[in-house]
């Protein structure tokens, strides 16, 4: 015995009943969304490695203490090496020492005049407790006037 499809009972081979949920579409208009969507990825991977780039290259200017002498109780002597990517331009760099106590026992900023890619700069630091170490703390290429114009900062 063959039946015949009753109303509302699904379509052979539609899986769906007729006229319950609308029109099939048909063609390409469900893929916009992925097209979308890998085009925004791939966006935002280009962002994120430029960024990635820009924090974490090599840096533009880097300082060290390649040496670093205790003079006495209240004093160290520190030799910075700095190395720039733009030796024409001037820098400055902060110098650091510790105390016994782990604490920054002193700090300064030494002026570094335009020169050679590698260049090496000395400087006494006071200090407010017997130092133990000097260290560079960080170079820029932003330079404070009173820096450049060898004028100490009043106040």
């Amino acid at each position: 015995m063959t039946s015949s499809p009753e109303a509302g009972s699904p379509e052979k081979g539609s899986g769906v009943p007729e006229g319950r949920y609308g029109t099939r579409r048909t063609g390409r208009g469900g893929r916009w969304p992925a097209w979308l969507a890998t085009a925004l990825v791939l966006v935002l991977g280009i962002a994120l490695s430029a960024l990635a780039y820009r924090n974490l290259g090599s840096a533009p200017i880097d300082g060290k203490a390649s040496r670093f002498d205790i003079r006495d109780e209240d004093s160290v002597h520190i030799t910075l090496e700095v190395r720039r990517d733009d030796p024409s331009r001037p820098a400055e760099c902060v110098v650091r020492s510790r105390g016994v106590s782990g604490k920054e026992a002193g700090r300064k900023e030494v002026y570094i005049p335009p020169g050679e890619t590698t260049t090496y700069r000395e400087t006494v630091l006071t200090t407010s407790e017997a130092p133990v170490t000097g260290e560079v703390f960080g170079c820029s290429y932003d330079v404070p006037n009173y820096l450049r114009d060898r004028t100490r900062p009043s106040g």
